[in-house]
């Protein structure tokens, strides 16, 4: 079956300038993220802070071009950022963002930006639009009081039920939740988590849900992909990916992340993540890493295919045996 959305080798590079006479400096943001996704499937995409993960969102959902490679959307190519053809297109994928506030227009009310992509891809009688936008604040747990409201009267929780009630509106196929729920207390995070499953599972949508927290990941996700300085280091089921990570870059979020009954020792990264316009030769993690040797300072790990759905870049890494595939 061909994939909902599908990406081969996608980068993008942006220039950047110290101070006010420094020379442009390229900045790989994302490097050769190749992926697919297929329909209801949730792939979580997981790495720290400047790892490349929301960028490769927007190149997902063409918001922006890439420099190298392909996204593939429902087996066509996706049309270029800001053309009739995109436009058409958004009413197929939605992007949920980390903050609600700055994605809702502060003058309407809430029920009036969930009815705006109704209206913009002209979905439904005029006329029905309204109660239309109404179901669908009552499926995100927001009364008809809340959407007469505008968004500063709202908690963070309620913001981001709204958001999510807009991303809805044109009943698409794929949403990306770029840090929805960071900004969120514990207890709120977990009512959003709850909706986004129950709503993939009643509507069958396919999601690819960022973060940087693996608990929330692993609650929501059904395969993970982790990233490292613009690239996908590991990938394979969640199960698979918490229980037995193999990246040595994997092993260490994966220990640092809180579980019930959890043992064994925590692996401390040292250093903070190289700058991406002086990307360290051969490997980019072997300068935090513990178990590199000379061949990772000289030469760049394919994402090898190890068996069993699992991918890892990493030299030290050696396909999975029939055991541990099982």
């Amino acid at each position: 079956m061909t994939p909902l959305l599908e990406a081969e080798g996608l980068a993008r590079v942006y220039a950047s300038r110290r101070g006010v006479f420094g020379r442009p400096v390229a900045v790989r943001a994302v490097d050769h993220v190749s992926l697919r996704l297929g329909r209801g499937e949730t792939l979580g995409v997981v790495g720290e802070s400047g790892s490349g993960k929301s960028t490769a969102g927007r190149l997902l959902l063409g918001f922006e071009a890439p420099d190298e490679g392909e996204a593939r959307f429902d087996g066509a190519a996706m049309p270029p950022p800001g053309s009739p053809e995109w436009r058409r297109l958004r009413a197929r994928m939605q992007m949920i963002y980390q903050d609600p506030l700055g994605a809702l227009d502060r003058r309407l009310t809430v029920a009036a930006q969930v009815k705006e992509p109704l209206d913009i891809h002209g979905i439904g009688a005029p006329e029905d639009r309204a109660a239309r936008a109404a179901e669908l604040l009552a499926a995100t747990g927001l009364s008809a009081r809340i959407g007469a409201r505008r968004p500063h009267e709202l908690s963070g929780g309620q913001r981001q039920r709204a958001v999510i009630a807009r991303a809805l509106a044109t009943r698409p196929d794929l949403l990306v939740c770029d840090e929805p729920v960071s900004a969120l207390d514990v207890s709120i995070q977990a009512q959003v988590v709850n909706l986004l499953s129950d709503l993939q599972a009643e509507l069958g949508l396919a999601m690819i849900f960022i973060s940087h927290d693996l608990r929330v990941v692993r609650q929501i996700s059904a395969r993970v992909a982790v990233m490292y300085l613009g690239r996908i280091v590991e990938e394979g089921a969640a199960d698979d990916i918490f229980a037995r990570p193999v990246h040595p870059y994997t092993k260490a979020l994966v220990s640092a992340a809180p579980a019930p009954g959890k043992t064994g020792k925590r692996i401390l990264l040292e250093g903070e993540p190289p700058n991406p316009a002086a990307r360290p030769s051969g490997c980019a993690f072997h300068p935090r890493c513990a178990v590199a040797v000379p061949r990772c300072r000289a030469e760049v790990p394919s994402l090898a295919d190890l068996g069993a759905g699992r991918r890892a870049a990493c030299h030290l890494v050696a396909p999975l045996s029939g055991q541990e595939a099982a």
